[in-house]
């Protein structure tokens, strides 16, 4: 069960936005990730739980940051819940839906799930609707995303060869693309993510079934 430690950056200036301590495996209905998420003076300052069916959909997902809370699933797309911990009688929260098939947001949790999700093979490419979810309130966007596994490179390692994935994201409405480098269901590297501490190997890359070319 992989364990450790993610800090935030700035994409453009570098600038410290906290961290996420982590853990992740697979389980019962596919594959599982909590953590919790510490502001930059050190303050928790929310959590992470995202389950994945066993075909990698989003069985269910808690997103708590300052406050603020979603909670949600795959349902005909997706659905959700948005909410504020004042909001006592709930006149404030709302509901939402999309014809969707990923969440997307901070927390390098989505972006794993959403390469277990497409399954490409190298050179492989795939466009995906996605429903961000943005600090620091959780405000859910939509957006448009295309995936590129480039390569797969493997390294030695004292617990035998280990497999790093490098896709290239972009926007697709702004043109605006990141590589992400993935190592089984640990994030390595991506814009504004950096890999701080890992206490236990990655699991395994992908849940079995047929790739996408």
């Amino acid at each position: 069960m992989p364990s450790g430690r993610y800090s935030f950056y700035d994409t453009h200036d570098d600038t410290p936005l906290g961290e996420e301590r982590f853990s992740c495996a697979p389980g019962p209905s596919g594959w599982r990730y909590t953590a919790q998420t510490f502001g930059t003076d050190g303050s928790a300052d929310g959590s992470v739980d995202l389950t994945l069916d066993s075909r990698s959909r989003p069985l269910r997902l808690e997103l708590r940051r300052a406050g603020w809370q979603v909670r949600g699933g795959a349902l005909e797309g997706l659905t959700w819940v948005r909410s504020h911990s004042d909001d006592t009688d709930g006149s404030h929260t709302r509901q939402g839906s999309d014809r969707a098939h990923a969440f997307a947001g901070r927390s390098p949790a989505f972006l794993i799930a959403t390469a277990r999700l497409l399954r490409l093979r190298p050179g492989g490419s795939a466009r995906l609707r996605v429903v961000a979810l943005t600090d620091p309130v959780l405000a859910p966007r939509t957006l448009d995303q295309g995936w590129t596994l480039e390569t797969i490179e493997s390294h030695a390692t004292d617990n035998g060869p280990l497999d790093v994935e490098c896709y290239r994201v972009a926007d697709l409405a702004t043109g605006e693309e990141g590589l992400v480098h993935l190592a089984g269901d640990v994030v390595l590297a991506a814009p504004g993510v950096e890999l701080e501490q890992l206490e236990t190997p990655p699991s395994k890359a992908v849940d079995e079934g047929e790739p996408h070319r």
